[in-house]
């Protein structure tokens, strides 16, 4: 049966497939084919390929995909889950009902090695919560995003799939040989990207966990020789990358802004700030704004280049990015 396909070279097509993924796209009811150095990637909706795609649809005969065997063939009710790397992540407060989830998911063609469920708000500092493992014995996985790969532990990092596509689009605007500041950086969703784009990323965080498993990212996507890991409070490490920044990721949303005088020390004549914040419908953007304008004082001028709700936070409560550029005045 002829379908259409985004073809593209092999050594490209993880990072096409994710980027289809992600735009909902992908068409579960035939293969992927690979022929001699191209993949053929079947779509649901040709109209709709993103742009930087459209020049490589073609038609083509795909074969039918057996179709995968879901939880909630099991069920009888479609499950709330989230999935990250081999890992299942369920939030739900009956015990029984997590339980029964856990073993379809388990008994289901559902790729997974572990099934957990949330036992706590994010909580402390470190931002991490706990968890009660209902299936499988661990808390660590791999996952990967974009074509990159991220090893973590749950228990011990704070890691949302949930904001890959939010990521990426900051990552995007990375351009070769700029200096950039993770200054929360985590096990490395951004450092680790934008190093392989080409810039020189200091990553700091105060959790030495997700230092380690930063390291260890970086190492396992090639870009050790670009990422340097700082452990401990970037209020307290900045000093040594004090004017130099051309990029600074600010993805700490609660308490950001306790941060934007150590902020404004690190940016260089010129740096793009990607704030982070979480502020009440009325004005999701005003305080965050303010509060730049106020560390950058004098010395920057200010310009907000993008305003974007990533995501429902809370009721009445938004999730939302602010894209800023500090030029030195």
């Amino acid at each position: 049966m002829s379908v259409p396909c985004v073809a593209v070279e092999r050594e490209h097509g993880e990072t096409v497939r994710e980027r289809l993924a992600d735009a909902d796209l992908l068409d579960g009811d035939h293969r992927i084919a690979v022929e001699g150095g191209t993949i053929y990637i079947p779509v649901t909706d040709p109209s709709a390929v993103p742009v930087e795609f459209s020049d490589r649809l073609v038609e083509r005969d795909a074969a039918e995909r057996e179709r995968p065997r879901p939880p909630a063939d099991l069920l009888g009710y479609e499950p709330s889950l989230e999935r990250l790397g081999d890992i299942v992540i369920l939030d739900e407060d009956d015990d029984d009902r997590a339980r029964e989830i856990a073993d379809a998911v388990m008994a289901s063609d559902l790729p997974c090695a572990t099934v957990l469920n949330r036992a706590s708000p994010i909580e402390g500092e470190l931002r991490v919560r706990r968890w009660e493992v209902l299936a499988g014995n661990g808390t660590e996985t791999v996952h990967r995003e974009y074509g990159h790969e991220f090893a973590l532990d749950v228990a011990e990092v704070y890691f949302s799939p949930r904001l890959a596509t939010e990521r990426h689009r900051v990552i995007e605007q990375v351009e070769p040989d700029e200096s950039v500041v993770d200054m929360f950086a985590g096990v490395g969703p951004y450092a680790v990207p934008m190093a392989a784009r080409g810039a020189d990323v200091v990553a700091c965080d105060l959790n030495e966990a997700a230092i380690a498993y930063l390291e260890e990212n970086a190492e396992r996507n090639g870009v050790a020789d670009r990422v340097t890991a700082v452990a401990g409070d970037v209020r307290e490490t900045a000093d040594a990358h004090a004017g130099r920044a051309d990029r600074l990721v600010m993805n700490l949303p609660h308490s950001a802004d306790e941060f934007l005088d150590t902020a404004a020390s690190l940016a260089a004549e010129e740096c793009v700030i990607h704030y982070y914040d979480i502020q009440h419908e009325d004005d999701p953007f005003g305080p965050g704004e303010r509060a730049i304008r106020d560390a950058a004082g004098d010395d920057y001028d200010v310009a907000v280049e993008t305003e974007r709700v990533v995501r429902s936070y809370a009721p009445h409560e938004y999730n939302v990015c602010l894209d800023v550029r500090l030029t030195r005045a």
